[in-house]
């Protein structure tokens, strides 16, 4: 059974920057990345990784100022988030699997616990 334990979520101000931690413990796996889910919103895809692949799939609203990083050795993923506006404010969940449509939260088997980024205008 994998377990992912994110980390590095708070309170911003729009523009700031901040960096999501994943730690997966157990068996390597084919895809990680995020999600997030805003208040009365479903849950959103966000950023995926294909480690058989090595490509980086990104939604377009964080395209540009989002960047995921995988640390192999520590079985750790990272999500750089740079000039963050209000309407990122949400729960960032860690989402790892093998998924066929890897935009679809319902693709993925394990995630994390959620971390909240706030960011205030």
């Amino acid at each position: 059974q994998v377990q992912l334990v994110e980390s590095g979520g708070g309170l911003v101000q729009a523009g700031d920057s901040l960096t999501l931690s994943c730690a997966a413990s157990g068996r390597t796996l084919d895809f990680m990345g995020w999600f997030r889910q805003a208040p009365g919103k479903e849950r959103e895809f966000v950023v995926i990784f294909s480690l058989p692949s090595g490509t980086t799939y990104y939604a377009d609203s964080v395209k540009g100022r989002f960047t995921i990083k995988r640390d192999n050795a520590k079985n750790t993923v990272y999500l750089q988030m740079n000039s963050l506006k209000p309407e990122d404010t949400a729960v960032y969940y860690c989402a790892s699997g093998k998924p066929t449509y890897i935009e679809r939260a319902d693709q993925y088997d394990n995630w994390g616990q959620g971390t909240q980024v706030t960011v205030s205008s």
